[in-house]
C-alpha cells in the first residue's frame, strides 16, 4: 500500500517523513492527516475545507518545507480562496487534528446524556483508532460484551475457548473457532477477538523484549544460517542483534548507521530503513534506505558497498539465491539489478508508470515487480523489455511472491483480491476473493515439489486490513481456514521452516502462531507496540517480531 497517488501528495509524505523526528513514532499517522489533505484535492469543497486546506498550507510554511507547501498551494488551487492565510493562527492545523481525536474519545467514553459509560474513564484511542467509522459503536458493544462475558464465567463453570474448527457448508471453507466465514462471523467474534486462552499464552521468560531503536522497526529478518536477527528502523539504523547460546549477553547488538556524504564528511540520513534481507550463506545484509541508497554489510556490521542509482526511496530489495545479485525496487519507479561485488548497476528496469512496490526472484536473473500503477513486469537481464507483462488488479499492487517452484506468481493488491499467475498464460489462473479490505502481504507455505518439505501441501498465506489472515488451497483455488483472532490491521505472515505453523502481527500489538493444519490458534504474546514484521529463524524454535515502539521481540518456542 503507498500514498503516492499525485505530485501534491507526494511531496507531501516526503515533508511529513522529513518533520516526523518531532511527531509520535507512528508511521499510520501519515494516513490519517494525508489522506484528508489527498480528498481536499479531489473533492468538491465547501468553506470549511478551503479552511483547512489553508491551515494545510500554513503547516508546511511553518514547519520549513517551502517547496511542499508550493506545490501543494497550486494543486489545491488555494489562490482561489477568499481566505487570508496570514490570519490562520500557528499549529492550526495540529490543534485541528488534537481537538478531534479528544472529541472522539469522549463519544466512546460518555452517554448522550453526559453521564461516563459504564462508569469507565475516557479511553485514551490511537490516532488510527480514532478516524475509524464506526469506532463508537464497536468500542462501546466490545465493551459491553465483555463485562457480559465475565459476569457469565463467574457464574457458569469455565469452558475451553479456541481451538475448534467449523466447516461452511456454502463454500466448503473451514474457519478458526468454529465460527461461519465472512463479516457475520467477525461481527459475532469482535468481543472475543482480543480473548486468547491462557494455555496458549507465551509466558514473559519465553519472550526476550530487545531495545536499542529509538523509533519504529519496520523490517526484520532472521540469518538463514546462525541466531543473528536483523532489524531496520526509523532511526536510520539497522541492528544485529546475536541471539546464539554461547552470546556473551542476552542483548549483544551491532549498530549499522545509515549516513550520507556532506561536505567532505558521513552525516546520519536520518532517513528510514525500508527493506533489508540477508543473502542465503548468511555472510552479507543488504539494506535499502528512503535515503535512495541500498547498502552491503558484512555479518560483523562492517560496510562493504554502497548502492547509489535509485533517484527516490527504496521500498524493496532481494538478494537472488546465487548471491552474485541484488534486486531493488523505488519510487523512483524503476527496478535495478546490482552486482553484488563490484557494487555496480548491471541493468535498470524503467518499466513501471508509478512506484515500485516489491520484487521476488523467480531464478537468477528473471524477476517480478509491483507497482502502485496495477501492473506486474515480469523481466529478465539482459532484455530491454518485460518478458511478461499481468494486467488484472484494479488498485495498487502491494506484494508479489512466486512459487517454491517458479511457476506460480502469486500478487495482492488494495483491490481486495489475491491472484495467481502462470507463464504460460495471459489471463489470472485463480482470482482469489474473499477479504473484505486490502491485502498487504503474502507468503507461500515452504511445502510441496521443489522444498524441503515435498510430501506436504502447498499452501499460501494472505494478511489483511480487515483484520484476518486467510490460508489458501491454490491448487483448488478455495480458502481454507480464516484466522481471525487479531483485531487491527494485519501487517506481516510468516511460515515456520517445516509448513506446520504460521506467524501473523499485528497493528493490535499480538504476535499469534497458527497449526497450518487445522487453523488453530496454538501460542500468542502480546507486545508493547503494534506489529510490522514477524519472522522465523532457521530451526523454527524462534519467532522475531518489530514493533512500532522500537521494540524487537524474540519469542522462545521451545518446550
Amino acid at each position: 500500500m503507498c500514498f503516492l497517488q499525485s505530485g501534491a501528495q507526494a511531496s507531501l509524505i516526503f515533508a511529513w517523513r522529513e518533520h516526523r523526528g518531532e511527531a509520535p513514532p507512528l508511521c499510520d499517522l501519515e494516513l490519517l492527516v494525508l489522506s484528508p489533505w489527498y480528498q481536499a484535492l479531489t473533492e468538491p469543497t465547501g468553506g470549511e475545507y478551503r479552511l483547512t486546506t489553508v491551515a494545510r498550507c500554513v503547516y508546511l510554511q511553518e514547519s520549513g518545507f517551502s517547496h511542499s507547501a508550493f506545490t501543494f498551494g497550486i494543486e489545491s488551487h488555494i489562490s482561489q480562496s477568499n481566505i487570508n492565510g496570514a490570519l490562520v493562527p500557528p499549529a492550526a492545523l495540529i490543534s485541528i487534528i488534537q481537538k478531534g481525536l479528544q472529541y472522539v474519545e469522549a463519544e466512546v467514553s460518555i452517554n448522550e446524556d453526559g453521564t461516563l459509560f459504564d462508569g469507565r474513564p475516557i479511553e485514551s484511542l490511537s490516532l488510527i483508532d480514532a478516524v475509524m467509522p464506526d469506532v463508537v459503536q464497536t468500542r462501546q458493544q466490545a465493551y459491553r460484551d465483555k463485562m457480559a462475558q465475565q459476569q457469565a464465567a463467574a457464574s457458569a463453570p469455565t469452558s475451553g475457548t479456541g481451538g475448534g474448527i467449523g466447516s461452511n457448508a456454502k463454500n466448503g471453507e473451514n474457519t478458526a473457532n468454529g465460527e461461519e466465514n465472512g463479516a457475520h462471523a467477525l461481527a459475532n467474534n469482535h468481543a472475543d477477538l482480543m480473548e486468547v486462552d491462557g494455555d496458549v499464552e507465551i509466558p514473559q521468560n519465553k519472550a526476550m523484549v530487545l531495545r536499542g531503536h529509538e523509533s519504529e522497526v519496520f523490517i526484520c529478518a532472521w540469518n538463514p544460517v546462525s541466531d543473528l536477527l536483523a532489524s531496520g528502523s526509523g532511526d536510520s539504523t539497522a541492528r544485529i542483534w546475536n541471539l546464539s547460546e554461547n552470546s556473551t549477553s542476552s542483548s549483544t547488538q551491532l549498530v549499522l548507521r545509515h549516513c550520507i556524504r556532506e561536505g567532505g564528511q558521513d552525516v546520519p540520513s536520518n532517513k528510514d530503513v525500508t527493506s533489508l534481507d540477508w543473502n542465503s550463506e548468511g555472510t552479507l545484509l543488504a539494506t535499502g534506505s528512503y535515503d535512495g541508497f541500498a547498502r552491503i554489510w558484512t555479518k560483523d556490521g562492517n560496510l562493504a558497498s554502497t548502492l547509489g542509482q535509485h533517484k527516490g526511496p527504496i521500498f524493496a530489495l532481494k538478494w537472488n539465491k546465487k548471491g552474485n545479485f541484488i534486486l531493488s525496487a523505488g519510487v523512483d519507479k524503476t527496478t535495478i539489478i546490482w552486482d553484488a561485488h563490484t557494487g555496480e548497476a548491471k541493468q535498470q528496469f524503467p518499466f513501471h508508470s508509478a512506484p515500485a512496490l516489491d520484487v521476488d526472484w523467480q531464478s537468477n536473473n528473471t524477476f517480478a515487480s509491483c507497482s502502485t500503477d496495477m501492473c506486474i513486469h515480469v523481466c529478465k537481464l539482459g532484455q530491454d523489455r518485460p518478458i511478461k507483462t499481468f494486467q488484472g488488479h484494479t488498485n495498487e499492487v502491494n506484494a508479489i511472491k512466486w512459487d517454491p517452484t517458479g511457476n506460480l506468481l502469486a500478487s495482492c493488491s488494495d483491490d481486495m483480491t489475491l491472484k495467481i499467475w502462470s507463464m504460460k498464460q495471459e489471463s489470472c489462473v485463480h482470482d482469489l476473493q474473499a477479504h473484505s479490505k486490502e491485502i498487504y502481504t503474502i507468503k507461500w507455505s515452504p511445502t510441496g515439489p521443489g522444498t524441503n518439505n515435498p510430501s506436504a501441501n502447498l499452501m499460501l498465506a494472505s494478511a489483511s486490513f480487515d483484520s484476518t489472515v486467510r490460508l489458501w488451497d491454490v491448487e483448488r483455488g478455495i480458502c481454507i481456514h480464516t484466522l481471525t483472532k487479531h483485531q487491527e490491521p494485519v501487517y506481516s505472515v510468516a511460515f515456520s521452516p517445516d509448513g506446520r505453523h504460521l506467524a501473523s502481527g499485528s497493528f493490535d500489538k499480538c504476535v499469534h502462531i497458527w497449526n497450518t493444519q487445522t487453523g488453530a490458534l496454538v501460542h500468542s504474546y502480546r507486545g508493547t507496540g503494534g506489529i510490522f514484521e514477524v519472522c522465523w529463524n532457521a530451526a523454527g524454535d524462534k519467532v522475531g517480531a518489530s514493533a512500532s515502539d522500537g521494540s524487537v521481540c524474540v519469542l522462545d518456542l521451545r518446550k
